[in-house]
C-alpha cells in the first residue's frame, strides 16, 4: 500500500469517527450549531421540519426518518405537550391521525430547514475549493465509498 493511501485512510477513519461522535443518537448530521434554542432533539425538529409542507401520519414520519414508530410516537408525544404539533383524524379515512405544525412549531421547523440549507451551503463551498474535474473524482470516491455500507 503506497504511503499517500495510508495517509488518505487515516484521514478517512478519523472523519468518520467525529461523523459517528457528533451523529451518535441523532438521525441526520448537520454542521454548525442549532439556533432555535428549544431544547429539542434532532428528530423532533426534523419532525417539525417535515411537517412544514405535509400532514403526515405516524408510519409516514418513521418511513421518512428511518425510525421506528414507536420512536416517532414518543417525539410526537413530547412535540404535541409543547403544542408545537397537532394532531386530527383524516377526512378520508377516521382511523389514520394525521399530524400537523402548529403556529407554534412554525419557526422551529423554519429555522431545521434553515440548518439543513447551511449544511448544503458549507459542502458547496467546500467542493468550489477543488477544480470540476477534482469534484467529479471525489464524486466517484463517495461513490465507492457509499457502496461498502
Amino acid at each position: 500500500m503506497k504511503k499517500n493511501t495510508q495517509d488518505v485512510s487515516q484521514q478517512i477513519d478519523v472523519l468518520f469517527t467525529k461523523i459517528m461522535q457528533l451523529a451518535e443518537n441523532k438521525q441526520e448530521v448537520l454542521l454548525g450549531k442549532c439556533e432555535s434554542d428549544a431544547g429539542l432533539t434532532n428528530t423532533q425538529e426534523h419532525i417539525l421540519m417535515l411537517l412544514l409542507h405535509e400532514k403526515l401520519t405516524n408510519a409516514k414520519l418513521a418511513e421518512r426518518l428511518n425510525i421506528s414508530p414507536a420512536a416517532v410516537t414518543k417525539a410526537l408525544k413530547k412535540l404535541q405537550q409543547l403544542q408545537l404539533t397537532h394532531s386530527e383524524k383524516s377526512t378520508s379515512d377516521e382511523r389514520i391521525v394525521l399530524w400537523r405544525l402548529s403556529q407554534t412549531g412554525l419557526p422551529i421547523a423554519q429555522e431545521h430547514a434553515h440548518h439543513h440549507q447551511a449544511t448544503l451551503e458549507t459542502y458547496a463551498s467546500i467542493a468550489d475549493a477543488f477544480s470540476e474535474n477534482e469534484q467529479q473524482i471525489i464524486a466517484r470516491f463517495l461513490e465507492k465509498l457509499e457502496k461498502e455500507f
